[in-house]
């Protein structure tokens, strides 16, 4: 595992996003593994920067996304679907018909679950994971549980998850209580993991996470398994 503390989020971001650069260079037919939330929008913002001086071809890239929230679709701002297309996708030369995002919607969420991992498989499984963390140690929205779950599930979100994300609508109320998101299995199998995570606040949940024991009640913890994690973390 690598652990490399920056002093501000600009220099996180610009870390990280020479890190997927490189993989998207190395591999230009790569699968990544996306994430939402406050701290990948830098990332996302250098990455555009770079397709836009022609420094980096997105045109044959395939992405996976690790979650969306239960009941809103892609055309709701809130969702994770509008989200990417709105921080990245639009942006950048990507193929949308590649970029993939658990159905929140969909009729049966549990063969849902099934059809992304087999998704997933059939791609050859994910070149690079970007990750975030929550306060709780979640990551996607795999929530503390007593164990790890591997495949794509529904999930009830924490009351802590849902009062981070409430700064994202317009009031708690209005935050889904439900996500899908992609499990254990998928993530702990892509070939590299990046995780980024900003402020004081985030701390004590990497130590946690990197430095304590593994179990489902941290769930990042099981990261310690993976054979080649990058965690960046700013300070501010």
């Amino acid at each position: 595992m690598k652990f490399i503390t920056v002093e501000t989020y600009d220099e996180l971001s610009r870390k990280a996003a020479d890190l997927i650069a490189s993989q998207i260079i190395m591999k230009p037919r790569c699968v990544l593994g996306l994430a939402t939330g406050s701290s990948p929008v830098g990332t996302y913002k250098k990455l555009i920067e770079k397709c836009g001086e022609g420094d980096l071809d997105f045109s044959t890239v395939t992405s996976v996304n690790l979650d969306e929230y239960v009941g809103l679709d892609g055309t709701c701002d809130q969702s994770y679907r509008y989200f990417m297309n709105d921080n990245l996708f639009n942006h950048v030369n990507i193929d949308k018909d590649k970029t993939f995002v658990p159905g929140g919607c969909a009729e049966d969420l549990d063969a849902e679950g099934e059809a992304y991992d087999k998704l997933i498989e059939d791609l050859g499984g994910i070149d690079l994971q970007l990750l975030g963390i929550g306060l709780d140690g979640h990551i996607g929205f795999n929530e503390p549980d007593e164990v790890f779950v591997k495949g794509t599930h529904v999930v009830d979100l924490h009351e802590s998850t849902i009062k981070a994300n409430a700064r994202f609508f317009a009031n708690e109320d209005e935050v889904p209580k439900k996500a899908i998101t992609m499990g254990m299995g998928a993530i702990m199998n892509a070939k590299k993991v990046l995780l980024v995570a900003n402020g004081e606040a985030k701390w004590d949940i990497l130590q946690k996470s990197f430095y304590g024991p593994i179990t489902p009640e941290v769930p990042a913890s099981i990261l310690q398994l993976h054979p080649d994690v990058t965690v960046i973390y700013s300070k501010k």
